[in-house]
């Protein structure tokens, strides 16, 4: 053991010299591993597994896996670690550079494309595709699990296990949507339910669509599945208001009844309102019910406190707001009269039988029809042969809507529904990159940007085989963008990339910060959803992630921000004055989502800067890692850096904390729900200083800023573009696509539409590689 010690200080000194001999000049990649990196990387030490005496970068190409390890570890800055011998920025860039290449020729000699496992629909996807198919919105969340997700993203197909648990929740769902898309007028009442969260206060308008001079409520749309009798009833939550209240029902909105909502009395003893119903008579279809109370105040304004004293959060409420809708449950129907004339019906009839004799060839056209469009390509006879025989004993039990329906249950259980499913051409040999079909290649364009179906636009073009050539691809790309269905873009990937889907579990202490409520979280996620929504379909470029001088707000986040003059619930754009908000770092919801329950953690939210927008994830922490000492361990309250410091102390802590916390100590003038502070939970200035992993150092949030945007971050965008696109996780193999993208949008000045194009013109997702 001593002898291998010596060994290593020998290597260690000797290393240092050879480094000092060569930093001041321009150096091969050799000769720039051997002094800085063989170190520790060698056939005797084997540091972190990897040996790079042994391997010659002249043919990177034979070992993908490793040299792409060395040239991101080059590229972030993170080798040599700190305190060690290090190239400076030209050799770092040479080195890189070459190394890069001559992957990117060996790539492009013999390209490896991947084979993605089979794709099944995720519950976002599969929600999409009913609405465009079916013209149906449905609760998705009510009709299947969560799924699982793998490479930050729940569209991984490694990922989408099918369990006869979620095959008989699939059989289920085709049942429900089958009979709200035709209408049944045979089915039984059934009650919906619909509630408000308890945490949320119901002192202003809910949504842009409620009338004006009301407050509080909730605004659903309800498919009626046939035209009839419904009940609607109304769960008021259990305190009772200080004033009598007036409360409104409206239907796609027009008002169907008023209720006085009585002031409480001293002999209420704490019992709550009794539900309120009214039975209205409603055609089929989607509409829009709105529950609200017409706006009265406790007092005249200014005489009374904004908000009240609040123990607990689920009991907060404006002054003489006390009472609020619990739940709307929505039952029926009653006295059914027909199916109507919906827009589902509307979409799935494209012929009527006038008589007997022609149902038989007009179900046939409705079901081919819809098999093309859910199945994805053309519909052959042998589909619509598999399908007919549903709907003739569908027919036989109650006719031809029935015989339609039960059809259309068949459809959705589908492998060729549920799974986007690509085939090796019979002519492609084992193991050989392909080119995918046209139908192929629309299927998973319409689910990367959509993550629905194809148009009919996307699919005829694709039957003229239209989507062949890049110019062909770059037009649809501009289409589908501008279209109103890429919200699924900010819905589906940036909601996973930056972890804006967490902000619906965070409960952040209401002890620490009493002015948190659901009115704020849904603020929160509004703002950034609006403001990347913004981003995409405006084609900014990313870098404006990063520094913008606008976001969204409506008078609640305004008022959180200290921002001036925004009143109501309407969200609009602003103009940043104090550049410290400008972009995502100053977004109250990355910065709830990184932070903990009672404080901000900068390990979190340095995390999410290295995997989010550096692309350089550290390893997972090592078991029975130790809890940060509590804040007043000693004596005296710590500030976290404090705590933080004394928490590195720890060798097993040190190096994976040494690059993380840095990061996160620039936010640290954000609490843990995105508000301004000047002073610690310790009563200390704030210490937002840090130093990046290759030695520069920034004080604050606009300095790291800075020097992230002078670094770029372009390629960890594309990375995670290419992983949700794909459906898979990246290998060494995919690595010169990226580079390949991120250099042609380079001129563009990395706009997001040229990212986007580069990713669908891209090897990996235009080919596939057959199976071996």
């Amino acid at each position: 053991m001593l002898a291998r010690l010596n060994v290593s200080l020998v290597i260690a000194i000797v290393s240092i010299d050879t480094a000092r001999s060569v930093s001041a000049q321009a150096t091969t990649p050799r000769a720039v591993l051997d002094a800085y990196c063989v170190t520790c990387h060698n056939e005797r030490l084997r540091t972190a597994n990897l040996t790079l005496d042994t391997l010659d970068p002249a043919r990177a190409g034979d070992a993908a896996a490793t040299w792409e390890k060395v040239v991101r570890k080059m590229r972030t800055g993170t080798m040599p670690p700190v305190g060690r011998p290090r190239p400076d920025q030209t050799a770092y860039d040479d080195v890189a550079s070459a190394l890069e290449a001559t992957l990117d020729q060996a790539a492009a000699a013999h390209p490896d494309p991947g084979r993605p496992s089979i794709h099944r629909l995720n519950r976002a996807e599969y929600a999409n595709v009913i609405r465009d198919l079916l013209a149906l919105e449905v609760d998705v969340r009510s009709l299947l699990p969560p799924d699982d997700s793998a490479y930050g993203f729940d569209n991984n197909a490694d990922a989408m296990v099918v369990s006869p648990g979620l095959l008989e929740r699939y059989m289920s769902a085709a049942k429900r949507i089958a009979r709200l898309a035709v209408g049944d007028v045979a089915q039984q009442p059934a009650i919906e339910s619909y509630e408000v969260s308890r945490y949320r206060v119901q002192d202003d308008r809910t949504a842009d669509d409620t009338p004006f001079g009301t407050r509080g409520g909730l605004t659903v749309t309800h498919t009626f599945p046939v035209s009839g009798e419904y009940v609607v009833r109304v769960h008021l939550q259990r305190r009772r208001s200080q004033l009598p209240q007036d409360l409104e029902i409206r239907i796609d909105g027009e008002r169907v009844r008023t209720f006085a909502v009585r002031a409480a009395r001293p002999t209420d003893d704490g019992q709550p309102e009794p539900p309120l119903e009214t039975r209205v008579s409603v055609s089929a279809g989607p509409r829009q019910i709105g529950v609200a109370f017409a706006r009265k105040a406790a007092a005249v304004e200014g005489l009374s406190p904004a908000q009240l004293p609040v123990g607990n959060i689920a009991y907060r409420g404006r002054a003489g707001y006390e009472v609020g809708v619990e739940r709307i449950d929505v039952g029926g129907p009653h006295n059914p009269v027909g199916p109507g004339d919906t827009p589902s019906r509307r979409a799935l009839f494209v012929c009527t039988p006038r008589k007997a004799s022609e149902e038989g060839a007009c179900a046939r056209r409705i079901l081919t029809t819809l098999i093309r469009r859910a199945y994805r390509h053309p519909a052959t006879d042998r589909d619509a042969e598999r399908i007919m025989p549903f709907y003739q004993q569908g027919h036989a039990d109650g006719g031809f809507d029935s015989g339609i329906r039960r059809a259309i249950e068949r459809v959705l259980v589908d492998p060729q529904f549920l799974f986007r499913i690509e085939r090796d051409p019979a002519s492609v040999r084992p193991g050989a990159a392909y080119r995918l079909s046209p139908m192929e290649v629309a299927s998973r364009l319409s689910f990367f940007l959509w993550s629905s179906m194809p148009d009919d636009e996307l699919l005829a073009a694709a039957e003229r085989g239209r989507l062949s050539t890049p110019a062909d691809l770059e037009q649809q790309v501009g289409r589908m963008l501008a279209s109103p269905k890429a919200r699924a873009l900010v819905d589906g990937f940036a909601g996973q990339w930056l972890h804006l889907r967490n902000i619906e579990a965070v409960t952040p202490d209401v002890n620490a910060f009493p002015a948190f409520d659901d009115n704020l979280r849904q603020a929160f996620q509004q703002e950034t959803e609006l403001f990347l929504l913004s981003q995409i379909q405006n084609d900014r470029p990313v870098a404006e992630l990063l520094n913008a001088d606008y976001t969204f707000v409506n008078e609640r986040l305004a008022r959180h921000y200290g921002i001036a003059h925004v009143y109501g619930s309407h969200f609009r754009r602003v103009a940043l004055a104090d550049r410290r908000r400008g972009g995502l770092l100053g977004h109250g919801s990355i910065l709830t989502v990184t932070s903990y329950a009672d404080r901000t953690s900068p390990v979190v939210r340095g995390k999410w800067l290295l995997e989010n927008v550096l692309g350089a994830p550290p390893p997972a922490p090592p078991p029975n890692v130790p809890a940060l000492p509590d804040n007043t361990a000693g004596g005296s309250p710590k500030s976290v850096r404090e705590r933080m410091e004394q928490h590195r102390r720890n060798p097993a802590c040190a190096s994976c904390h040494a690059k993380m916390d840095p990061l996160g100590f620039a936010l640290e003038h954000f609490d843990a729900i995105g508000q301004w502070r000047s002073m610690s939970e310790a009563g200390t200035p704030i210490d937002a200083s840090g130093t990046l992993p290759d030695g520069r150092k920034f004080d604050g949030a606009t300095e790291l800023r800075a020097l992230l945007l002078e670094r770029g971050f372009a390629p960890t965008i594309v990375e995670k573009l290419l992983t949700y696109a794909l459906g898979r996780g990246l290998d060494a193999s995919d690595l010169p696509a990226v580079r390949h993208i991120v250099r042609d949008a380079a001129p563009s000045g990395y706009r997001w539409s040229a990212l986007i194009a580069g990713v669908v013109k891209s090897t990996p997702f235009r080919m596939r590689r057959a199976e071996t």
